[in-house]
């Protein structure tokens, strides 16, 4: 029977309920298939996006929307998240003058001794409070220096640390920031140069925090890049593309297609909203949880 004489035979009225009450079963079926979770990776958020929010009350917040972590968080805050449950995914250490911050940090060998103690001070902390799993890193902007430059001068100095990241089974994340809006002269700004420096590292706790927004900026194409280069990155951070307010369809990223993406390739990590609210902050990042959740 072909597809004209089946609808001819299934004109009558009792065989036409039937059959089309079968295929909205079978529908039915199919689309809760779809639709239940196989995401293993898990919801957090970067507390200073959300500032004007006391962090004890922000904590009490997140929770009810099964948000895991906190992110972004200084070793004094720490205790703040783990009173409530919560983990901090990315720890961040302060700066001493100026180094280890976005602008200045691995790019010079001058600042490597300085960043050895930072991180030599922040990595057994973080192992000790028992829920900062990642700690953040910057590359630092290019002052002058060409790209390969700035990758032999990062290698050198990543290299000084990892050994206390591998010691204390604390990962170390650089993250890649965009050059062309947001920060400019940044070095770790396209995810090949990244690559190449954890390749060159070769440490398994040294990797990438994959930022959506800022890739989406710099590259596009971010699904196909990030799933090229899964082995290499440890976070992930969301925006919405431009303006780095809500991920919701104001903007031009999918990103509950972003997030099917990562739960196809087995991502088990975090994905940490990252956006700045034009809109009321809690509502909004109940509905940017709700995107993500795949």
């Amino acid at each position: 029977m072909n597809r004209r004489e089946s609808l001819t035979a299934l004109s009558g009225g009792a065989a036409t309920a039937a059959i089309f009450s079968a295929l909205g079963t079978q529908i039915k079926a199919a689309e809760e298939e779809a639709t239940k979770s196989g995401a293993k990776f898990k919801h957090s958020v970067c507390h200073w996006c959300f500032g004007n929010i006391p962090l004890d009350k922000f904590c009490v917040e997140v929770k009810k929307m099964g948000i895991e972590s906190i992110e972004i968080l200084f070793p004094e805050q720490w205790a703040t998240v783990a009173k409530h449950g919560l983990k901090c995914a990315m720890g961040r250490p302060r700066p001493i003058k100026g180094i280890a911050g976005i602008g200045t940090s691995f790019e010079k060998k001058e600042n490597h001794d300085t960043l050895v103690k930072i991180y030599e001070e922040i990595i057994p902390l973080a192992a000790k409070a028992g829920n900062v799993p990642q700690i953040i890193a910057f590359s630092g902007n290019r002052n002058g220096l060409t790209d390969e430059e700035g990758l032999k001068n990062c290698i050198e100095g990543v290299k000084r640390i990892a050994p206390i990241a591998e010691k204390h089974n604390i990962t170390i994340s650089m993250e890649l920031l965009n050059s062309k809006k947001d920060h400019k002269d940044y070095l770790c700004d396209r995810t090949q140069w990244g690559v190449d420096l954890v390749n060159a590292v070769g440490s398994d706790r040294f990797k990438l925090l994959y930022d959506i927004y800022h890739m989406q900026i710099m590259e596009g194409d971010c699904i196909a890049t990030f799933t090229k280069h899964k082995d290499a990155i440890s976070h992930f951070h969301t925006a919405g593309v431009p303006g780095r307010n809500e991920i919701d369809d104001s903007q031009e990223l999918n990103y509950k297609g972003i997030c099917k993406a990562l739960a196809k390739m087995g991502y088990d990590g975090y994905l940490g909203q990252e956006f700045r609210p034009k809109k009321d902050p809690l509502t909004s990042l109940k509905e940017a949880i709700d995107i993500c959740t795949v």
